[in-house]
């Protein structure tokens, strides 16, 4: 086994951070890195990244072609990615070049949703009920979640995908049937008052800074707004906060992770889901915050202090979706940040930009 490459020093201005992904988070990381005098090595299988158009340099490849993961690596200080769908195998592969954050041991439980909470469940912290569903036969233990739920495969969902809602035995086995078998798992229905997230960053040496929480709204589950402050009361945040660390911790993670939550009309903090890199929930923290998610991710990737998640100003994040971003100076012209991400094609339900209002929180 190739020994993992551990960050000796940290990279220096006019370093290069390599990053496995080119999609608009990809993009926001090399701005930031910009902003710090850093390089970014864009790493994608698609040609059009939206992420090759503000990069230092590029390398068009499949992720499992090792020739090409090679020459990347060879040519970065330091290894990142912009989400977690990339190959774990990817990932171990690059550590043995140079060092490569998030590591694998931090993003193969967040790639499997059922090894997903069984960590967070171990950890003592609590999720909606779920079971495992390997074969047909599995889901008979359904009923015990309450006889409605949702089936979701364990790997390779996001934004709604792989998902199906689910009312009976017969409707759980149609949807695993129709999902062709795959590894799955049944949540039962949490009854939640509201939606937030925390995004926090650890660095090398196991510091930690997180952000103020945003109340999150979804439209057919896609993310369409964040809200900062929401209805969380500062308890509860220092709670959300708490969380993301010891998550963070358990994983030895390094960089931003974000931990998605449902709040309870109790007060009390479930997590749904852990994203081991920046998210679309903390995109405000650009224009309110001294150093937004993106540069925080930068630094602790890069092994520099990391920077203050204060928040300057109160702030409302909309994702701009789909055929939205077709009349684009209509968006120009209805104030707030403006942020387009240079995808080429429209599609439905894709994340084309996102819009930021701002509002002096002193």
């Amino acid at each position: 086994m190739t020994a993992i490459k551990a960050l000796t020093a940290p990279v220096p201005p006019g370093g290069t951070i390599g990053i496995l992904g080119g999609g608009q988070l990809g993009r926001m990381l090399a701005m930031a890195a910009a902003r710090l005098g850093l390089k970014t090595h864009i790493y994608s299988d698609e040609n059009d990244a939206p992420a090759f158009q503000v990069c230092h340099a590029r390398t068009h490849a499949h992720y499992e072609n090792r020739e090409s993961l090679s020459k990347f690596a060879r040519a970065c200080d330091a290894v990142t990615f912009e989400f977690e769908n990339i190959p774990e195998s990817a990932v171990s592969y690059l550590a043995g070049f140079k060092p490569t954050n998030p590591g694998a041991a931090a993003l193969a439980p967040t790639q499997d949703r059922f090894l997903e909470k069984e960590l967070v469940n171990g950890l003592g912290l609590r999720t909606a009920p779920y079971i495992n569903v390997e074969a047909p036969e599995d889901v008979a233990e359904f009923a015990r979640l309450g006889g409605a739920g949702i089936l979701k495969t364990r790997r390779f969902g996001y934004d709604g995908k792989g998902q199906a809602k689910v009312a009976s035995v017969e409707e759980a086995r149609g949807a695993f049937a129709a999902f062709k078998n795959a590894p799955a798992i049944v949540e039962g229905f949490v009854d939640f008052a509201f939606e937030a997230s925390v995004i926090g960053a650890r660095g090398h040496d196991g510091s930690f800074a997180a952000y103020d929480p945003p109340e999150n709204a979804h439209e057919h589950h896609i993310l369409r707004r964040s809200t900062v402050p929401g209805r969380l009361t500062p308890r509860q945040g220092e709670e959300a906060r708490a969380i993301a660390r010891r998550i963070a911790d358990a994983l030895g993670h390094v960089g931003v992770l974000c931990v998605e939550l449902f709040v309870l009309g109790s007060g009390e903090l479930l997590v749904n889901e852990i994203a081991p890199r920046v998210h679309n929930s903390g995109h405000w923290t650009v224009d309110a915050c001294e150093v937004s998610q993106f540069e925080q991710h930068v630094r602790a990737v890069a092994g520099w202090p990391l920077g203050s998640p204060a928040r300057h100003s109160d702030a409302a994040m909309e994702n701009i979706i789909g055929e939205e971003a077709r009349d684009w100076q209509v968006l120009a012209a209805r104030g707030g940040a403006l942020h387009l991400y240079g995808k080429a094609e429209i599609r439905p339900g894709r994340k084309m930009g996102h819009i930021t209002w701002l509002k002096n929180s002193r």
